[in-house]
């Protein structure tokens, strides 16, 4: 039976969807194309009436995982428009995000996979890099190009989940965590804040 256009493209947004979770829990060479369509309910020969190559597939699963990630930053900060900097890390230095592999932060996830990727997927890397930096600067007072104290706060934050989600001890994860949170706290405007518990 023909698919509509319509199903079609619900299909699709279907497939990236799917992909920008299951690419953040196993890796982007961690998932075959049948067990992704799979994961969308879809077979696997309905990729290819949907994208060139699985590495367009990667660039735009990439894309969303980052928008994805950009609206839950803006999310916590919308909602402690007091401190938008202290939400952000409370929120992104926790055990909660920690946990999170399907959900969580793409560049803390897959940073190192999309090193070894091809242009385009590096291009939805840094699209969604810039627009961290670009909220970072604004909160820490940088004005429109983010300074090294800026890329420093966003590199300690990404390096923190990493670590902590590369080690079994519980302890030392959490402690990464808190470390992280207290030097970016200390290293921001904001530094007169308390870095919050972890939950």
């Amino acid at each position: 039976m023909r698919v509509s256009r319509i199903q079609a493209a619900e299909n699709r947004e279907t497939v990236i969807n799917v992909a920008s979770r299951l690419f953040r829990e196993r890796g982007f060479d961690g998932i075959g194309l049948k067990d992704l369509m799979e994961g969308a309910g879809l077979t696997q020969g309905a990729f290819y009436k949907q994208f060139a190559s699985k590495e367009d597939l990667t660039a735009q699963a990439s894309k969303r995982a980052l928008e994805s990630a950009f609206q839950r930053w803006s999310a916590a900060a919308a909602a402690n428009p007091q401190d938008p900097l202290g939400a952000v890390i409370a929120f992104y230095l926790s055990m909660d995000h920690r946990a999170e592999r399907m959900d969580g932060c793409p560049v803390a996830a897959l940073g190192s996979d999309a090193a070894r990727q091809g242009a385009d997927v590096k291009a939805s890397f840094e699209a969604g890099i810039r627009e961290y930096l670009q909220l970072l600067s604004r909160w820490v007072g940088d004005g429109d190009e983010p300074s090294d104290k800026t890329m420093a706060l966003l590199s300690t934050m990404v390096g923190a989940v990493v670590l902590s989600r590369a080690v079994n001890d519980e302890r030392l994860s959490e402690r990464f965590l808190q470390a992280a949170a207290g030097s970016v706290l200390a290293g921001s405007s904001a530094g007169d804040s308390k870095p919050a518990p972890l939950q």
